[in-house]
This record gives structure tokens, C-alpha cells and sequence, in this order.
């Protein structure tokens, strides 16, 4: 991470990281392995044979993942996965476009001591660090903005730390990264289209018949979010690969990914949901830029190395070793929505009552806001690193009667972050402005002047950095008991230590800014054993009749950009409660009829947080204040899909998703005895109990005709205050394609989102004082020309 010494209304690109080749190379070549081929399974809905325009592949029949043994049809878990083909024909671009389609899924703010990034909330529980590429755990909260270089899109449902490691409450996000492969083909797309949009993207395979193929990838990208008045993505990046070794018994893949993105980053406008306001303040154009957009920017720098290598030992044993180096650095400035608000009717919308004083004593006037409060140019450099190793041998092998298809694996990573924050609104001496409307001038709720003016000088205020290791073993076998029963085995044993280090950082004249020492080095250590077992019934071929029960363990640091603060005076107090157990069982079905060519997947269950961590003030045998695992949370919940071609011109995919939430217990046991729990019986924030989406197209002879609706139910987007228990709106979002292919090589395509120009809201944060959301991007229209050789 560079220091800072001087901020600009614009900040520079970074170079990319050093070379990693050396480094894989030696954690490649001392590599573990693990099975040639796919041997990953997972169970639930893919989809299969979509794509722009017209028919080209179809979706896997397993999961990427080779921990997964069986195909989806016999995986005992409810997974959805999504194509590139399908992305292409929605115009999906990034990971938060792409898990909006899916129900279950919520955003958060995107904000925090960690920086700007992508906040998920899958099935009631956070999975912002429950993300992986290509199996391996991708734990940095940054932004995702591009599927330029991803194969497909899995989502795991359920508690799946055995699968995926720590965490996994809810279940986790996986995403398939493209590579070298047999066959020759190109792929070069040209997009244009409103709110200053601008794509271009190029594919090419190469295989030069000797078991080597190159595969190039690149983007560009420019555009303006729909329905907003100053917000931006540009964007660029290339991934190429090579393969060594292909359709023999040894195979050895060398990729690479480097994308630059450089936006503006998105806060939306003022939002109270509560007593007294019903979300969006009244007034106030959905368009408007609040904060300083001359200030304001995001830029991501992501470099990934991944060696894969991969042998066959006969028919029935195999190795696979993955090595990966990665890096990401995200750097933004950001003026959150934060201060005090004054509606066109001169009330407070957070307090329902006449609008407050200003700084100076007077009475604030109607429809303005006063930027008095949070942040304010707010600098956040972050650093994420992460070295993986993972090694996996799957075998298959008969005892007596019984079939067996086994993985067993390890893995090492060891991940690092570091945080710089600062302040660009600052006097060039490093003093801060006065708190007052002469530095942060009343701005007009309908015409905001959102260009500073004042000073601009970075002065870092705060440093922390953290450290994550994990060590895992783990084996998963499926058991065949003739054609109509499986037996699905794992477990997982981890160890995971982490660190925290907050750095003292001088707020003293003449060195503001400086690094004085290190604060206390807070520490973890977690040994962590998860498991999961499925029994599947077959009644046909074509069907799958399963009952589950896994679990899921999260460490007192479970992700290394999570902190270990000190609290009461006991400097371990967050870092050494024992960890967090959750429980998911599912009973389900899975069927692939017509001939094959569509599935259809159902599922009823329950995801129990059985126990997570809650303080445990006034307690007299616990005077240091040590969290307890008192917490306690519930989610039932309904799952149903249908992917496939219903006739051979006809597809679909389609998910529903309900979910009935409850908090079981929020406070400590002895609080819960004292003063009561006021949190017991609501539903869970985050958490929709309808949602929904389909997409279908229809061939007709040279064209394709796509249409989809996406469900988003009303939820709570903060259960913590009586004041603030009020839920979203509902809101249906629709989109539309029609391609059309002018020759074998040429095809057009034109997207319309948000058919309907429907106004809703996303990214919600919700306080007592203050609050904002992300308006959902308006009605836009993309021409896409896709040329094929």
C-alpha cells in the first residue's frame, strides 16, 4: 500500500502488482493435485442450453468445485447455477447484476470501517465474505463490477462450511473463471447504447494441436448509471491463459486477471424508514447527486495468478492442485449521506419533529440538508493479499457391494490486509475545517451544489492492519447403494488464526498524519470441525428425492478485514469467544424431464444460527465484559426452480424463494433475565419473505425473443429499534431482449432493463439519525453486435 501525501480531485492509477509467476511456479510445483475433468457436484437448478441469440452450450452438469462428487441431480443441496450465456442474454455486467436476478438476496450499504464493496445478504445472514473464484476464498470487501472472465455463477444455499470453510451460514457465492480450453473459437462484441454506454469485449481460444491452447479475454467499458445525474464506470482489464498437456494424463493451466476500474462511486439519496417517513424524503428526484462529485471516486486494481495442474492415475483416480497469488487494491473518496435533514415541510424526517438547530443557533430551513455530521472526505486505501493452496485426490473404488466416489483434500492460505484512512478536507497544515456551514455549506434538497471548494490536502488519521491463516483437511465420499440410494459423507477439520493491529496515528501539529507506534496486536485462534451428511433416493434415472443436514462454524475472525477491538479494558474480549455454529436442513427434490432437457428442483428448510455472539453488560459473573454465544436466529424457508428448454425453442429459468424469519434471541442470557430481549420475535433484517425472477426466451427462425421480471418482497431493512421496524416497498423490475442473427457469424442484440422505468430502492441503511439508498437503475437500452469465427 502506497502513502499517501497529497490527495487531488482525481487520484492516479496504481501499477499493478510485482510479477507473482515465480512465486506460483514454486507453490505449483510442490503442489498437491487434484482431479482432472469435473468432478464437482452440487444439487439444484442450472441453466441449460441458453444463449444470446442462439443455442450454443449447455450450462455444467456438476459444480465447478471438485469436492462435489456427483452430478447436480444426485447432490443433496440446493444450488443454482447461472451461465455466461444467460448473463449475456440479460446484459448481467457485475456480481451485484448478476445476484439480483436470484431470490434470497439482499445488498447492504456497501460502507464501513472496511471500505466500499459488495455487501450480500443471502438467505437471512451476511455473506459478504462467503465469496470464492473458482473455489478459492475471495474475502475482500471491494467491488466485483465485471463477468468479463467468468465461465458461470454458482450459488450454494445452506450452512456449507464443510464445502467452502469458515463462515458459510447462509451459503456461499462461487464464481467460474474462463480458461484455456480445447477448440478454436473468437468471440468479439461491440455495445453501445444510453446513458453514454460503451462496451467492447473480445474472447479468443487457440489451440495450436499439440495440447497447448491460449485463450485471450479483454474489456472495455464505459457508461453512466442509469437513472442518475453524475454517477460513472469505467473500467478495463485482460485475462489471458495457457494450457499445457491437454487431453492427456497430465495438464498444467497458467492464468492470469488484471482489471482497473475507476467510478464514481454510488451513496444514493436520503432515506428514513420509521415512524415518521416512509423512505425516500418526500421531494427529492431520485437523479440527485448528494455529496462532492469533483472529490468522490472509487478505483479497484485487481491482479490474480492461478496455476492449475491437474493428473489422471487411470479411470479412477485423480489429482488437482490449484496455486493462486492475488491482490487487490481499492482506494475511495467518498461524502456519505450523513448530517442533518430537513424535509419541504420543515420536519426532521428521523425525529418526526421541527427541524434542528444549525451550528450557528439557527433554525435550519425546509428542504435543505445540512452536511454536518459523518464523513466527509473520506479516504479509505485498502490492501487485500491472499496466497491459496488447495490439493485434492477423488477416487472411485467398490467395497463389496458398495460404490464409492471420494475427495480428499487440503488447503493452505494466508490472506493480509492493511487500511489507511484519511480526510481530504483538510487546511494545508493538516487542521481540520470548522464543523460549521461556513466549511460545509446548507445544501438545497432539490438542487444540491455537490462541488467542493474548500481545501484539499490527504492527511491520513487512522492505519489497521490484519492477518488470516487457515489450514484445512477435509473428505466428502458418496456412497452408492445400487441404483436407488446414496450416501453423501464430510467433514472438514480447519484451523484458522488471525490478527489485528491498529496502528497510533499523531494528530498533533506539525505531524498529523504521522504513524507514532503500534497499538496491541489482538489475536484468534480457532480450531473448527464442520460437517454435512445427505441421503439421496433415486425412484428413476431422471430423479432425486434427498434429505441434508450440515453445518457451519465462523471464527471470532472470520474474515481478514474484520477487526478484534478491545472492550471493557480485556484486549481479547472479541477475538477469543469460541465460534459461531449454524445448522441448515433441507429436504428436497430434483427432476431433469423432457428428455432431459429441463429441470425442475424444490426444496423446504431450515437454517438455524444456533449460537453467535451478543455483550453481556451489567453481568456480575462476567465482569470483563467477554462476549457470549447467546444469539440465536431462525430461518425456514421454501426454494423452487425450473431451468431448460420446455420445447426446442422455447427456455426458461425461473427461481422462487421464501423465506420465514425469526430472531430466536438477541441479547445474553443474563440481560435476557433482567431487562428481557426486545428483538425476540421480529423477522430478520435483510430478509425478504417473497422473492422471485424468471427469464424465457423463444427462437424463431433467425430471431430470439427474451423477456424477464424479477420479484423483489418487502423486508426490514434494520430490526434493531422499535422506531425503525418498518419494511421496504415490494417492487416488480422487468427486462426485454430481442436478438437476431444475420449470419452464421454475425448477430445483434438489444436489451431494455428496467422495461417499465420502475422506481425502487437498494443498498439500504436506515439509522435513527440517518440514512440512505441506492435508487435501482432506471430504463436503459443497450445494441450489442456479437461476431463469432
Amino acid at each position: 500500500m502506497r502513502d499517501i501525501t497529497s490527495a487531488s480531485p482525481s487520484f492516479s492509477p496504481r501499477l499493478p502488482v510485482a510479477p507473482l509467476a515465480v512465486a506460483l511456479a514454486v507453490a505449483t510445483s510442490t503442489a498437491y493435485a487434484g482431479p482432472a475433468g469435473d468432478l464437482a457436484a452440487t444439487g439444484a437448478m442450472q441453466a441449460k442450453d441458453l444463449d444470446a441469440v442462439e443455442v450454443i452450450g449447455q450450462a455444467p452438469a456438476k459444480a465447478d468445485s471438485p469436492k462435489y462428487t456427483e452430478a447436480l441431480l444426485d447432490t443433496p443441496q440446493t444450488i443454482t447455477v447461472i451461465t455466461k450465456d444467460v448473463m449475456d442474454q440479460q446484459g448481467l455486467l457485475g456480481l451485484q447484476d448478476v445476484l439480483s436476478t436470484l431470490p434470497g438476496i439482499t445488498f447492504g450499504a456497501g460502507e464501513g470501517g472496511g471500505g466500499y464493496g459488495d455487501k450480500i445478504n443471502l438467505r437471512g445472514f451476511d455473506a459478504t465474505s462467503d465469496i470464492t473464484v473458482d473455489g478459492v476464498r475471495d474475502s475482500g470487501l471491494y467491488t466485483r463490477s465485471d463477468t468479463f472472465n467468468i465461465e458461470s455463477l454458482e450459488l450454494v444455499n445452506g450452512a456449507n462450511s464443510a464445502y467452502s470453510g469458515a463462515g458459510s451460514v447462509g451459503g456461499n457465492i462461487n464464481l467460474v473463471s474462463k480458461t484455456a480450453r480445447e477448440g478454436d473459437s473468437s468471440t468479439v462484441t461491440v455495445g453501445a447504447g444510453t446513458d453514454n454506454y460503451g462496451r467492447v469485449t473480445a474472447d479468443s481460444n487457440f489451440d495450436l494441436d499439440n495440447g497447448i491452447a491460449i485463450r485471450l479475454n479483454a474489456i472495455g467499458h464505459i457508461a453512466d448509471m442509469p437513472g442518475r445525474g453524475e454517477e460513472f464506470e469505467h473500467r478495463w482489464g485482460f485475462a489471458p491463459s495457457v494450457a499445457f498437456g491437454l487431453g492427456s494424463d497430465t495438464r498444467f493451466t497458467l492464468s492470469y486477471l488484471h482489471q482497473e476500474d475507476r467510478n464514481l462511486p454510488q451513496y444514493g439519496t436520503p432515506y428514513a424508514l420509521n415512524d415518521f417517513n416512509d423512505g425516500p424524503l418526500p421531494g427529492v428526484d431520485p437523479s440527485t447527486y448528494f455529496g462532492y462529485r469533483n472529490t468522490s471516486r472509487q478505483e479497484v486494481t485487481q491482479d490474480m495468478l492461478t496455476g492449475v495442474l491437474e493428473m489422471s492415475f487411470g479411470d479412477n483416480l485423480e489429482l488437482r492442485s490449484l496455486g493462486r497469488l492475488q491482490q487487490v487494491d481499492q482506494m475511495s473518496s467518498i461524502s456519505a449521506l450523513q448530517g442533518t435533514w430537513c424535509t419541504f415541510d420543515g420536519v426532521n424526517p428521523f425525529t418526526g419533529g421541527a427541524c434542528a438547530a444549525l451550528p450557528d443557533g439557527s433554525q435550519q430551513p425546509s428542504g435543505t440538508w445540512s452536511p454536518t455530521g459523518g464523513p466527509r472526505g473520506l479516504v479509505r486505501d485498502t490492501r487485500n493479499t491472499i496466497a491459496y493452496s488447495q490439493t485434492d485426490l477423488s477416487t472411485r473404488f467398490q467395497t463389496g457391494v458398495v460404490r464409492h466416489s471420494l475427495v480428499a483434500g487440503v488447503s493452505f492460505s494466508r490472506e493480509q490486509f492493511e487500511l489507511d484512512t484519511g480526510s481530504i478536507f483538510r487546511n494545508a497544515d493538516g487542521s481540520t475545517l470548522p464543523n460549521d456551514n461556513t466549511s460545509y455549506p446548507l445544501q438545497d434538497l432539490r438542487n444540491p451544489y455537490n462541488i467542493w471548494t474548500g481545501p484539499v490536502n490527504y492527511f491520513r488519521t487512522g492505519r489497521s492492519e490484519g492477518e488470516l491463516s487457515n489450514q484445512a483437511i477435509y473428505v466428502f465420499d458418496t456412497l452408492h447403494f445400487g441404483e436407488k440410494w446414496l450416501l453423501n459423507l464430510g467433514a472438514r477439520y480447519e484451523n484458522v488464526e488471525g490478527s489485528s493491529t491498529v496502528f497510533e496515528v499523531s494528530d498533533e501539529a506539525g505531524s498529523i498524519g504521522r504513524i507514532t507506534g503500534a497499538g496491541p496486536v489482538y489475536k484468534s485462534d480457532d480450531e473448527l470441525f464442520s460437517y454435512r451428511a445427505g441421503l439421496i433416493y433415486k425412484p428413476t434415472g431422471n430423479g432425486s428425492v434427498y434429505l441434508s443436514y450440515a453445518n457451519s462454524k465462523t471464527p471470532s475472525k472470520s474474515s481478514v478485514n474484520g477487526s478484534c477491538a478491545p472492550a471493557r479494558g480485556n484486549p481479547v474480549d472479541s477475538c477469543n469467544v469460541a465460534p459461531e455454529s449454524a445448522v441448515n436442513i433441507e429436504l428436497g427434490t430434483k427432476w431433469d424431464i423432457v428428455g432431459g432437457r429441463l429441470s425442475l428442483t424444490g426444496a423446504v428448510f431450515r437454517n438455524d444460527r444456533e449460537n453467535y455472539r451478543v455483550s453481556d453488560p451489567g453481568n456480575p459473573d462476567n465482569p470483563s465484559g467477554v462476549q457470549v454465544l447467546d444469539g440465536q436466529a431462525r430461518v425456514d424457508g421454501v426454494a423452487l426452480g425450473a431451468a431448460g428448454h420446455i420445447t426446442e425453442a422455447w427456455s426458461v429459468f425461473a427461481n422462487y424463494t421464501f423465506l420465514d424469519s425469526e430472531v430466536l434471541q438477541s441479547v445474553s442470557d443474563f440481560v435476557d433475565g433482567t431487562d428481557g430481549d426486545p428483538l425476540a420475535g421480529r423477522e430478520l433484517s435483510q430478509t425478504p419473505r417473497h422473492s422471485g425472477s424468471i427469464w424465457t426466451t423463444y427462437a424463431l427462425d433467425a430471431w430470439t425473443f427474451g423477456y424477464g421480471a424479477n420479484y423483489q418482497g418487502t423486508y426490514y431493512p434494520n430490526n434493531s429499534d422499535d422506531s425503525l421496524y418498518h419494511k421496504t416497498d415490494a417492487y416488480w423490475v422487468h427486462r426485454a431482449m430481442v436478438g437476431y442473427r444475420v449470419n452464421d457469424a454475425l448477430s445483434l442484440q438489444l436489451n431494455v432493463d428496467n422495461l417499465f422505468d420502475k422506481e425502487y430502492y437498494t443498498n439500504i441503511r436506515n439509522n435513527t439519525t440517518s440514512g440512505w439508498a441506492i435508487p435501482g437503475d432506471g430504463r436503459s437500452a443497450v445494441l450489442t453486435a456479437t461476431y463469432r469465427f
